[in-house]
């Protein structure tokens, strides 16, 4: 059923309509009759009185026309009598303003469910509860309470962007800070408690309208992202402010994964693998809402080479650090550029990137106008940041007409930031916004906007599938683990090893020793150096308690046998690897789907910190970007001194280990720290693993130990 009504109704039932000034059931229709909705609109009330100058009705029964929308704003208990009237009455779409669901406690949570269940079993879909409404602006449906409307100066502005949010009151606040700035948005939704239509299902929608350029989206939880990925991959940016990057609350973890996939982590990766730029505050949404419309122009383009013009050194100087700080780079002019400039800007200014232009150059619209075109023709440029101090008078005419025409000509993005109070040059913001040109009040602020310009002209060419078979990929393990052989008591190293050496893991030779005469000849077995541990049930930590002994000869195995089976288990003999580059590769399940985390291994897990997640399934590709964003990938091409590390064969693993962990039992978590990589060309071990499974005591790494220590 499509959702379209929530902005563009053909008519509108205000169900607990009032004719009393200010209240809640009045505004809606005073503001739909404000902003000029064309529709009908229906006034509901059982006594039949007059509301705002129009004629009520005593039931959306008695309504003489058709309704698409149905605004509910009656005492909780009575929303779903009102929701099966609207059933009865042919009504599609119902918005539920009422408070008193989910948002107070069990009891209203329990109707909450009674209002989902009703609103299914009649085919009626819901927005909210606890919803302040939604406005089209093109159509002037303001069908909404917000306070925002009854502002006296208050104007909608229409544009090609939506706006999503699942908060009513700093939505809509949002909403004024971009009618403030000109930031044109034709569609705005509040879902409240997201009972039945979710945010992302109204995203997936308003990005089919015809004109949608993009959409600014603010969300305190996130569910299912299938929608938002496949937006996205349709073409039409996404910005999200996530809330709640606090790990106050996050779950309790049985593993050294589930500890380092910290809730903020999860979603940061989620977001990123799907190509939907997240900000950190309202401005920063807002500024990114700023280039959306140029998304389209530069889409499959790279994005990363950036010239900047200015007329200030400081300028400049804020605007390169910006450009490194969120990974883009100055581009490097070419000679010929070089020499152009050269015979344009004067001595006391600067041909380099940053190239400062001087004032002199821009009084004269031809010089300004020729450097601009110089820059914009360098092929080793993808974008320019114009920075402008103190534009007052003609000289915005002069920068908006310069600026606009190199775009035109060239096609090359051009950013603009104009940093002074806006009384010098009230109309400035709004000349460069008509003509096509993004403005900014700094540097940072424009950079920001343009790294996620960046990240939309090349969206993700990965797209997400499930159910593939690791037999289809050749680099991968061709058989899966069949994990339900692990329950209970059963998830010791030595069992989880060898099912992942069956799976074509690498892990080192090894066997469980049946005494001090085994215990030789599995050392020779091993090549003649072992590394021996204690398999205990309940021994958490065997390198604390003595239970892990390295450099274990032929010679000295009876020994150690004896001296570990001592501690009340069994002895595991496998071959002393050699050193190599420690990496941990683990698998948890988050709310958002489960997950592969890739980072530094061994006893720096928690010191360093240091992984990268992406939700399965994963790539070749995903793979190595895990790599290149942790400090492991440096580690693998070889630091003070030592040659790299065999970095292909540990993507060969990753992969392996996310095929295998795709069909974990949920809540299972597996841990495999460290995994050593050796010199490039001999491959890869998984030295240590764990499993965790959901019920069960969980089976943990030799190293590195619990920092609390157990």
């Amino acid at each position: 059923m499509s959702l379209r009504p929530l902005w563009d109704a053909r008519g509108i039932a205000v169900i607990g309509a009032s004719d009393r000034a200010g209240a809640i059931g009045r505004l809606p229709v005073q503001f739909l009759q404000r902003y000029g909705y064309a529709g009908p609109i229906y006034p509901v009330r059982p006594d039949g009185a007059p509301v705002a100058g129009l004629p009520s009705h005593a039931s959306v029964a008695d309504v003489p026309g058709p309704v698409d929308l149905a605004m509910v704003m009656v005492a909780a208990d009575r929303v779903i009598s009102a929701v099966r009237d609207c059933a009865a009455a042919g009504v599609p779409v119902v918005v539920v303003c009422s408070s008193g669901f989910a948002e107070v406690g069990e009891d209203g949570a329990a109707l909450q469910d009674e209002l989902v269940a009703t609103a299914r079993e009649l085919g009626v879909r819901v927005l909210g509860p606890n919803c302040i409404g939604t406005v089209g602006t093109t159509t002037g449906q303001v069908s909404s309470f917000s306070p925002l409307f009854a502002g006296e100066h208050t104007q909608l502005v229409p544009g090609s962007l939506g706006f999503v949010s699942q908060s009513g009151a700093l939505g809509y606040g949002a909403v004024s800070l971009a009618f403030e700035r000109g930031l044109g948005l034709g569609w705005v939704v509040n879902t409240g408690n997201e009972a039945d239509i979710s945010a992302t299902e109204v995203l997936a929608e308003l990005a089919q309208e015809p004109g949608c350029a993009g959409l600014l989206a603010y969300a305190e939880s996130l569910g299912d992202l299938a929608p938002l990925a496949d937006v996205v991959a349709g073409g039409t940016p996404v910005a999200l402010l996530k809330a709640g990057r606090s790990d106050a609350g996050a779950r309790a973890a049985a593993s050294h994964t589930g500890a380092l996939a910290a809730q903020d982590a999860v979603v940061d990766a989620a977001l990123r693998q799907i190509g939907v730029v997240r900000v950190d505050d309202v401005d920063e949404l807002l500024d990114v809402g700023d280039v959306m419309d140029l998304a389209r122009t530069v889409r499959g383009h790279t994005i990363r080479r950036v010239a900047i013009v200015t007329t200030s050194g400081g300028s400049g100087i804020l605007a390169a650090d910006a450009i490194e700080a969120h990974g883009l780079r100055l581009a490097e002019l070419s000679e010929q550029t070089l020499t152009t400039l050269d015979d344009i800007v004067p001595a006391y200014g600067s041909t380099a990137n940053p190239v400062d232009v001087t004032a002199s150059v821009m009084s004269n619209p031809a010089l300004f106008d020729d450097a601009l075109g110089a820059i914009a023709g360098d092929d080793g440029v993808d974008a320019i940041v114009a920075c402008f101090c103190v534009l007052t008078g003609s000289d915005v005419d002069a920068v908006v007409t310069a600026l606009s025409q190199v775009r035109e000509r060239t096609g090359v993005p051009v950013i603009a930031v104009r940093t002074g109070a806006d009384h010098l040059a009230p109309t400035a913001a709004s000349t460069m916004r008509a003509a096509g040109l993004p403005v900014y009040q700094t540097p940072a602020r424009a950079v920001r906007a343009l790294a996620a310009l960046a990240q939309f002209a090349a969206p993700p060419v990965r797209q997400k599938t499930t159910g593939a078979s690791p037999a289809a990929r050749p680099d991968t393990p061709s058989t899966r683990t069949d994990w339900s052989s692990l329950s209970d008591g059963a998830t010791d190293e030595h069992a989880l090893k060898a099912l992942l050496r069956e799976a074509g893991l690498p892990v080192p030779v090894g066997r469980i020793v049946t005494g001090a005469d085994d215990a030789v000849a599995a050392v020779q077995e091993a090549g003649g150096r072992a590394v021996a541990k204690a398999v205990v049930p309940g021994l958490l930590h065997k390198s604390d308690a003595g239970g892990v002994i390295l450099d274990v000869t032929p010679e000295r195995a009876a020994e150690v046998h004896d001296q570990l089976a001592a501690m009340g288990g069994q002895v595991l003999m496998e071959e002393m690897v050699p050193g190599g580059v420690e990496a941990l590769v683990g698998s948890t399940d988050t709310p958002l789907g489960r997950i592969i985390t890739v980072g530094v291994g061994g006893v720096l897990t928690e010191i360093v910190a240091d992984v990268a997640l992406r939700l399965l399934p994963v790539e070749r590709a995903d793979v190595e970007e895990m790599l290149d964003d942790t400090r492991l990938g440096r580690l693998l091409g070889g630091v003070r001194g030592q040659g790299p590390a065999d970095r292909g064969a540990l993507v060969d693993a990753v992969l392996g280990i996310a095929d295998l962990a795709a069909a974990l039992p949920e809540g299972a978590e597996l841990d495999l720290n460290p995994i050593t990589v050796l010199a490039d060309g001999r491959g890869c071990r998984i030295l240590d693993a764990a499993l965790a499974l959901p019920d069960a005591a969980p089976a943990t790494p030799d190293s590195p130990p619990d920092p609390e220590g157990d």
